[in-house]
């Protein structure tokens, strides 16, 4: 009877290993992960201007204003109103408008998940600077404080 136990305890560790293995898994990745590259390069080709109406659409909708989307715009960018109307006029892509801004040294403190994405996982770094967009776009139509989304310390 104890090689049966030993048997039967070692059968039940190896269960409750697989499950606790099964449980950590980040699934939403690895359902995701086949079609990474193909959205990556989606997000490149998309023009700027074609999205910003969308962002402006929704701060105004949970009554924040264009004035706050334009900060938190700034600040993550470094672009001003003047070059960001610019931009838009010039119909730039997500890819040229990241590539020549000058990024926040503080935006990698922006965490959290959007789009089904932990923001802070995604590798493509242009994919993520723009869900880093649309993370702080999201943050202030929710209503947080400003100097939250702003990461001021």
């Amino acid at each position: 009877m104890g090689g049966i136990s030993q048997c039967l305890v070692l059968f039940v560790s190896l269960v409750l290993l697989l499950v606790s293995i099964w449980n950590n898994i980040n699934w939403t990745y690895i359902v995701n992960m086949k079609s990474t590259s193909h959205h990556d390069e989606k997000i490149s080709k998309m023009k700027f201007s074609s999205v910003y109406p969308h962002y402006i659409n929704k701060v105004e909708k949970k009554g924040r204003t264009q004035e706050e989307l334009r900060q938190v715009m700034e600040w993550l960018t470094g672009y001003d109103e003047t070059k960001l109307n610019e931009l838009i006029e010039k119909e730039v892509t997500f890819e040229w408008f990241f590539s020549h801004a000058k990024m926040n040294p503080n935006a990698h403190f922006i965490k959290g998940v959007i789009c089904g994405y932990r923001v802070e996982d995604i590798e493509n770094v242009l994919t993520r600077q723009v869900r880093y967009l649309d993370k702080l776009v999201d943050e202030l139509a929710r209503g947080r404080k400003m100097e939250k989304i702003l990461r001021v310390k």
